[in-house]
Parts: C-alpha cells; sequence; structure tokens
C-alpha cells in the first residue's frame, strides 16, 4: 500500500500533518532534486517547486531527472515526474523574493546557488528557511552537519553568505546545512554521493521541524 512504511514509522497523525504541509522549493539542482524527491515520496507532495534552468550534459552525474532530458527546463520535467507539485520556471533575484508571496507556505527550502539572492531570502524569511551550502567539491558525505551558519568552516560558499549577512547586520540565529570536509578541488567537480546527501539531510530537517512544530 502507498505510504504504508511512511505510515509506520511516523504514525497516522504525523503523516496527516504531512500531506498538510505547504512547502516551496527554491532550486531543484544536485540538492534540490534529491529533496525533492525524498519529501514527495514521503507524502508531503503540497510543494512549490522555483527554477529557472535547463538539463546540460554536465548535470547528469548529480541530478535527479536529468537523463534523457537534456534542453528541457527541469521544473517542468520534475512536474511530469512528482504530478502534484507547482512549478514554477523563473529565475530566483531579490527582486523576485521581495515581489513572491511566500505566507502561505509553512517552510521554504533553500536550495540557491548564488550569494545575492540567497543572502536576501535569509535575511528576509529567516524564521521559515531551511538552507543548504552546495556540495561539490566533496566525497565524504558523514561530514554533512546542519549547524550555526556562525560556527561553519571549511566551506568557501557559506563563508561569502556569512560574510555578507554580517555586512547587513544580521545576527540571528540560524542553522545551516553544510559540510566540514576540505574542498577536494578548485573547480566544481561533484559527486551524487555527496550533493545527494545535502538533499536528503535537507528533506530530513523539513521532517523533524513538521513534526516537532505539530507535537
Amino acid at each position: 500500500m502507498k505510504y504504508d512504511r511512511t505510515k509506520k514509522l511516523f504514525g497516522e497523525d504525523t503523516f496527516n500533518h504531512f500531506q498538510n504541509t505547504k512547502l516551496i522549493l527554491l532550486g531543484v539542482g544536485g540538492v534540490g532534486s534529491f529533496a525533492l524527491d525524498a519529501l514527495y515520496n514521503t507524502g508531503i507532495t503540497n510543494i512549490t517547486i522555483v527554477d529557472f534552468d535547463t538539463y546540460e550534459e554536465s548535470n547528469m552525474n548529480r541530478q535527479l531527472g536529468s537523463v534523457g532530458n537534456i534542453g528541457r527546463v527541469k521544473v517542468d520535467v520534475l512536474k511530469e515526474k512528482y504530478p502534484d507539485v507547482t512549478a514554477i520556471n523563473v529565475k530566483i533575484t531579490p527582486e523576485w523574493i521581495d515581489e513572491f508571496d511566500f505566507s502561505s507556505y509553512d517552510y521554504i527550502l533553500d536550495a540557491i546557488d548564488d550569494v545575492k539572492p540567497k543572502v536576501h531570502l535569509i535575511k528576509k524569511h529567516f524564521t521559515k528557511v531551511i538552507s543548504t551550502s552546495g556540495g561539490a567539491k566533496r566525497i565524504d558525505p558523514s561530514k554533512i552537519e546542519y549547524i550555526s551558519i556562525w560556527k561553519t568552516y571549511n566551506d568557501p560558499f557559506i563563508k561569502k553568505i556569512r560574510n555578507e549577512l554580517k555586512e547587513q547586520n544580521f545576527n540571528r540565529k540560524f542553522k545551516v546545512i553544510f559540510s566540514s570536509e576540505v574542498p577536494n578541488c578548485i573547480e566544481k567537480g561533484s559527486f551524487e554521493g555527496v550533493t545527494g546527501s545535502f538533499g536528503l539531510m535537507m528533506a530530513s530537517v523539513a521532517v523533524k521541524k513538521i513534526i516537532n512544530k505539530n507535537k
């Protein structure tokens, strides 16, 4: 039976909370696509996905939906695979974040890989945001943690986010999914064992927040 094992793990009441949860996922690449898959398969299907990109051959080593769909719009492909989602094909910018109404969403899943919109989103909606760094350049998923952004290290991308937030006088408590592993290359080499694990960690954090919210 569909969702039978989810209900056995979480219980019927929690599963009902899952089905009544509304999420928005910003970015459906190597991290976001795995978060989407895990959440949707758990019964959290009221998800809006936002991305502007199309699949390229270089995506095939780490992005769900890429195989057989080179050149196609990512959110369109994922809408076919996960029919209950709402797909928005748009570039995420600070301006778009200001104009979009996030009020109806329980949580905002941030898999954005651009500094400016990521910083803007965190500043404006930090109480709802579940944010992740990128998973490139690493090979060890056991180094992934969910900790205070102010305690992160060995992550040049999150360092940029952290410094930008400081410059903009943001000093709130805020946690982020990141890896403490020292990057293994300079260019954006990637391994699905890590990028996918970032997405799965994001899904896990979201599930735990939903459970704690409804206790």
